[in-house]
C-alpha cells in the first residue's frame, strides 16, 4: 500500500472519536479522509442526526477541502465503526461527480486497507447521469 493510503487512514483514524453530541445527535463513528490533487489530506466525520440534517463524513471532509478553497479530488479513504473501510454512499458519489464531472471516474477509493484494494469511482459509478 502507498504510503499516502497510510498517512490518510492515520489521519481519518485522529478524528474518529466516536460520541454522543446531544440527545438528537451522534458524531464520529465513521471517519474519511480526502486527498486533494494538490497533496493535502482532509478529514471528516459522520454526524447523524435524529431528521435528515446529518452528514457523511467523506462530504464532510469534501467540504472541509471546499472550504479550505481546493476543489479537486485524488483519493477517499473512509473508516466505519468496527475499523473497516468501505465504498463512499450515493450521495457522497454524486457530490464527487458534480464537482468534477470530467475527472470524477479517476479519483481513487480505497476499498480495504488491509488487503491494498482500491477502485475508482469511475468503477464504482460506470453509468453516472452525468457523462
Amino acid at each position: 500500500m502507498e504510503a499516502i493510503w497510510k498517512e490518510m487512514l492515520e489521519a481519518a483514524k485522529s478524528v474518529q472519536n466516536e460520541r454522543k453530541i446531544s440527545n438528537y445527535i451522534d458524531a464520529g463513528g465513521v471517519a474519511a479522509a480526502v486527498l486533494s490533487t494538490s497533496g493535502r489530506i482532509y478529514t471528516g466525520v459522520c454526524i447523524d442526526t435524529c431528521s435528515t440534517l446529518g452528514i457523511c463524513a467523506e462530504r464532510n471532509a469534501i467540504f472541509n477541502m471546499i472550504t479550505c478553497g481546493e476543489d479537486k479530488i485524488a483519493k477517499v479513504l473512509c473508516i466505519m465503526p468496527d475499523g473497516k473501510n468501505g465504498a463512499p454512499c450515493g450521495a457522497c458519489r454524486e457530490l464527487m461527480v458534480q464537482l468534477m464531472p470530467g475527472d470524477y471516474k479517476n479519483i481513487q477509493i480505497m476499498l480495504d486497507c488491509e488487503k491494498g484494494e482500491t477502485v475508482t469511482l469511475g468503477e464504482l459509478t460506470p453509468k453516472w447521469w452525468i457523462k
